[in-house]
């Protein structure tokens, strides 16, 4: 029996430099007389890390190694011309992968790095080496699309591993959660046709990128109904997101029985993130990951990998990172955080779920009954 919990880090996914912040209308850098640093840069990864070993909590969690995921590996969703666009876009020098989406000179090695890194997560959740794993990963994927990067995004980890889990391991029905603040729109495009993999995306309605996550995009043939987005109305906070995993993803994931659960962990839905406006705390986080853990255990003999996407915080978001880690490994530091639930507790989305919201999960569940019978009950 392996151990409990691991962890994907490597010291070279710093390394991948989308460089300063720009101008969305003009891709000019932002006209301040010092340089902001681009928003996805080295930090979270690195901080995240930090906080794991500053608490002691590394030393329980097994080191899982990541590699290079070969052409074969990214081109089950992407396309060869893209890949190679990448490659030779790096080579010289670096520039942008599409939009919203930089690269540097290293990006392509540390990107194939990354979504290598999700693989090993799947490896050894499979092979029994951890129960659960963390892959500590960037750059990040859930928006990169078959022919184009998007929104800090390369390639598409979470994508690289289900197919991972399914081409190597034999893993047949896949479950994917993806809690980032942004809609995960080049995920839902890779499994829109697919019923061996459910994919839910809970995000803030209308965010980023505005013409996906849509309650009516339910997928399509065969994936019909397994493409299940949850938009919710922005400042939804705590209880608004644990009502949806209650009220909506986890008799879903009851019927679907799923053989993996991966997670795509942007903590960019927190109360301090600059570009998301959920207001979840780190309580939050811990509740969410354990859902997770619970449908694991529940239907999948409690394999689960959570693989990093954004959060853009530097100062709250590792804190989420490291509640999650910490509940995957079922111990709990006593680090202080910057923000506590006493001082939370005043506020009405932490403990009350919202009109607007319960409205839009209401929606939500009328919408997918039609697929998903236990939804009528719920």
């Amino acid at each position: 029996m392996g151990a409990l919990a691991g962890l994907v880090y490597d010291d070279r996914y710093l390394q991948h430099n989308p460089g300063v912040q720009r101008l969305w209308t003009t891709g000019d850098p932002v006209p301040f007389v010092e340089p902001m640093i681009h928003p996805s840069n080295y930090r979270l990864v690195m901080r995240s890390k930090h906080l794991m070993d500053l608490s002691g909590l590394s030393k329980h969690l097994v080191r899982i190694e990541p590699y290079y995921a070969e052409v074969d590996d990214i081109t089950v969703y992407h396309t060869p011309e893209y890949v190679e666009f990448v490659r030779e876009l790096c080579a010289s020098g670096g520039g942008e992968t599409g939009e919203g989406a930089p690269a540097s000179p290293e990006s392509y090695e540390i990107a194939l790095l990354a979504a290598g890194g999700g693989m090993a997560a799947v490896d050894a959740v499979v092979d029994g080496r951890a129960r659960r794993v963390f892959a500590n990963i960037r750059p990040p994927g859930h928006h990169a699309m078959a022919s184009k990067g998007m929104g800090f995004c390369i390639f598409n980890n979470v994508v690289v591993a289900a197919r991972h889990a399914q081409r190597k391991h034999g893993i047949e029905r896949v479950l994917v959660l993806d809690w980032d603040v942004h809609d995960g729109n080049g995920t839902q495009d890779a499994f829109y046709a697919d019923n061996s993999v459910l994919f839910f995306s809970l995000h803030q309605d209308y965010l980023y990128p505005p013409d996906f996550g849509l309650l009516e995009q339910q997928g399509e043939g065969e994936g019909l109904g397994y493409t299940v987005n949850l938009p919710l109305p922005a400042g939804s906070g705590d209880a608004a997101y644990l009502a949806a995993f209650e009220q909506v993803v986890r008799p879903i994931a009851d019927e679907f029985k799923p053989q993996l659960v991966l997670v795509s962990a942007g903590q960019d839905a927190s109360l301090m993130d600059p570009l998301g406006r959920m207001s979840l705390s780190t309580e939050a986080y811990r509740r969410m990951t354990q859902a997770m853990i619970d449908i694991a255990e529940a239907h999948a003999d409690g394999r689960i990998a959570v693989l990093q996407e954004g959060g853009y915080s530097e100062l709250y978001a590792p804190y989420c990172t490291l509640a999650i880690v910490e509940t995957l490994a079922e111990r709990r530091t006593g680090l202080p955080e910057p923000q506590g639930a006493s001082t939370l507790s005043h506020q009405p989305q932490f403990h009350t779920v919202g009109l607007d919201a319960q409205a839009r999960l209401r929606e939500i569940r009328e919408a997918y009954a039609q697929y998903w019978p236990s939804l009528r009950d719920a």
